[in-house]
């Protein structure tokens, strides 16, 4: 009882500070007090796969759940686009981007966030599931879009993406990840002109990111994933009966195509990226997610090969 009475006092401060500081990035973005980090530390590429040089497939941006707090992946994603890479060398992948720092400032290399890592790690957590709730509340959603698709875009550009190209971009994202997904649609299409992909699993999200700038939403769930479940409650734009949603428009409209990934967890030893987790034909939940994203960026290119080059 003690130890709850002590967690209980530190939480609640806590919360109540987040609550009020969250808003201070997007806020500081859209006074231009500061400006977005762009550079990334030594060593770290702007892209990884495909060489810039010789036209990759596609660019692939990976936007990572709340545990994404620095420019390199997270232990679970950073397996995902390793495997991705090594399963599609044709791909230039991204994985650097700040889903939850609309300045592009990684969460856990600031100075006072290393401090609390060491002595209450659960307040990174907490700064990136309210980072979520402010991209998704309808007063700062516009700026939020804009600040991270603004980020995505830039950082495209530097890993060599050429604007006008046509080449397209997919963006894959986890649980949180899918609400800044869908929010930077319109402004990656505004600055590229770019084909644009949306691939989502676990996806946490409001359904109120307008979709028509987007080719395609693949949505890959599992009736054992209790998070994403719990989205489709919290939010109204989610539910059945609101028809008007830009969500609910773009599934009328047939942009979203659900992949099923039974028995997959939204975390732990069974999600969707476990490489440990055996499905009856052998291969790992990881696997299997990573076949599933190749095959929907594979498809799509050769839907637009047929489409280019009909047969006589």
């Amino acid at each position: 009882m003690n130890h709850f009475l002590l967690w209980a006092s530190l939480l609640g401060p806590a919360l109540l500070a987040e609550g009020l500081l969250a808003r201070y990035e997007v806020l500081a973005y859209g006074a231009g007090w500061r400006n977005p980090v762009t550079t990334l530390p030594k060593g770290v590429p702007y892209a990884r796969g495909a060489a810039p040089d010789d036209p990759p497939k596609a660019y692939l941006v990976y936007l990572d759940g709340i545990g994404k707090r620095r420019v390199r992946d997270s232990r679970d994603g950073g397996q995902l686009v390793k495997a991705v890479i090594a399963a599609a060398p044709e791909l230039r992948v991204l994985g650097q981007v700040q889903p939850y720092s609309p300045l592009a400032d990684p969460l856990a290399d600031r100075p006072v966030w290393a401090w609390l890592r060491r002595h209450i790690g659960l307040l990174l957590f907490l700064h990136n599931v309210m980072q979520i709730f402010v991209a998704a509340d309808r007063r700062y959603r516009p700026l939020y879009n804009r600040a991270v698709g603004s980020q995505i875009a830039t950082q495209l550009r530097l890993a060599g993406y050429r604007p006008g190209s046509g080449t397209p971009v997919v963006l894959l994202s986890y649980s949180g990840g899918a609400q800044v997904a869908t929010g930077a649609v319109d402004e990656l299409r505004t600055r590229l002109a770019a084909p644009l992909v949306l691939i989502m699993f676990g996806a946490f999200h409001n359904g109120a990111n307008d979709l028509s700038c987007a080719e395609h939403v693949h949505q890959l769930t599992s009736a054992y994933d209790r998070v994403e479940r719990v989205g489709t409650w919290m939010f109204p734009q989610r539910w059945p009966l609101l028809r008007r949603s830009a969500w609910n428009r773009a599934a009328r409209d047939g942009k979203i195509t659900v992949h099923r990934l039974d028995p997959a967890t939204h975390v732990g030893p069974r999600s969707y990226i476990s490489p440990t987790a055996l499905l009856p034909d052998g291969r790992s939940h990881l696997d299997r997610t990573t076949d599933t994203v190749i095959a929907i960026v594979r498809s799509r290119r050769a839907a637009t090969a047929m489409t280019q080059d009909p047969a006589p």
